[in-house]
């Protein structure tokens, strides 16, 4: 399974991510390219910074049981996966800024600092858990534009 860990992966996305105009449209979804560009960032900036959210009480119950699901195999994120209120975008921006925060931020992961990181859905992921479940969130959306 691909990790964001891995220089040629981080490689990869920052060549997608450069695919991205403001021509690319959603094949699924309600976002703009915008707006994903921007989600995935801040998603990044989350992990990253070790932000902490209250944890969804459906999370608590069956947030370990989906983590196993999601990353048991390669297989893409389901579509239109739900996501916490905070990393809902909207509006129009400067895309190639966005584009610029977002490859800055995966290749911070080439030195992540944190053994773990505690998830508002899944709940705590360890390391190797956070490098498989980064890249899938933005294979997701990167496959949503046409990447």
């Amino acid at each position: 399974m691909k990790t964001i860990f891995d220089k040629e992966t981080r490689d990869e996305f920052i060549t997608r991510i450069n695919s991205l105009t403001n021509k690319s449209t959603a094949q699924w979804g309600k976002m703009n390219v915008y707006q994903m560009i921007k989600h995935c960032s801040s998603r990044e900036e989350m992990i990253q910074e070790n932000h902490q959210f209250k944890r969804a009480f459906v999370g608590r119950i069956f947030g370990r049981i989906a983590l196993r699901s999601v990353l048991k195999n390669d297989a893409p994120l389901r579509k239109n996966s739900p996501t916490i209120p905070e990393l809902v975008m909207s509006g129009n921006g400067d895309i190639a800024a966005e584009k610029e925060k977002w490859k800055s931020r995966i290749n911070n992961y080439t030195n992540y600092p944190h053994s773990f990181y505690l998830h508002p859905f899944f709940g705590k992921m360890t390391k190797e858990q956070i490098g498989f479940f980064v890249y899938k969130h933005g294979d997701d959306h990167l496959r949503q534009f046409g990447a």
